[in-house]
């Protein structure tokens, strides 16, 4: 596609996007959690994981679990439960080649999000997977975040969105499906109301 313009150059973004230093938005960056980015994260019941693919392509995950499900070790120190899911691992794969990530916390009907980055790894420990009990089931693996920024997301963005006004949420039945991608892409012979079935059972029977 052709664009009256394309922006490569620093100085030229700037010309759209002042940034002074010195001012508040670059010295609100930690590199470490404080007591307030701590009772984000316990109230948090939904976190989104970006990491790096080999080829350089971004993954996002989404993840979530009762609020406080992501551990706070310390003040440099994240723990992320992995509960079941596609098997495919995606973050876990890239971090293996590159263990940059970051994270974004959100809390239901609230405007502000914690970004974090960092560091991680794949871990397994007894402790820490039996401190992430739900439903009487321990993750087996976690992700280990050591923290290099952090800081809070001012609220301008969930507040265009109206992703917590319910008058601005689509019906739920106009809404596309798992099931409607994987019938297209697939193509393997399945009908949607077949692909449908097994992704409900699968929401029931293997949440934990």
């Amino acid at each position: 596609m052709e664009f009256e313009e394309q922006i490569t150059d620093l100085n030229r973004l700037r010309k759209f996007r002042p940034f002074d230093d010195s001012k508040g938005p670059a010295l609100k960056v930690s590199d470490r959690l404080n007591d307030v980015g701590r009772r984000f994260i316990e109230m948090s019941p939904f976190i989104m994981v970006a990491t790096k693919q080999r080829d350089g392509l971004v993954d996002v995950s989404p993840k979530g679990d009762p609020a406080g499900f992501v551990k706070v070790l310390d003040d440099k120190t994240l723990a992320i439960p992995d509960r079941l899911g596609n098997h495919r691992a995606d973050g876990f794969v890239n971090i293996l080649s590159d263990p940059n990530v970051a994270v974004i916390f959100l809390i239901p009907n609230h405007g502000f999000s914690l970004r974090v980055a960092g560091k991680a790894k794949i871990v397994r420990d007894s402790a820490l997977n039996n401190s992430m009990l739900v439903n009487g089931k321990a993750p087996d693996l976690a992700m280990i975040v050591e923290i290099e920024e952090a800081f809070m997301h001012c609220a301008k963005a969930l507040i265009r969105s109206g992703i917590w006004r319910s008058e601005s949420w689509p019906e739920k039945g106009a809404v596309p499906k798992l099931a409607e991608w994987q019938v297209e892409v697939v193509q393997d012979g399945r009908t949607f109301d077949e692909v449908f079935a097994v992704h409900t059972n699968d929401e029931i029977t293997r949440l934990y």
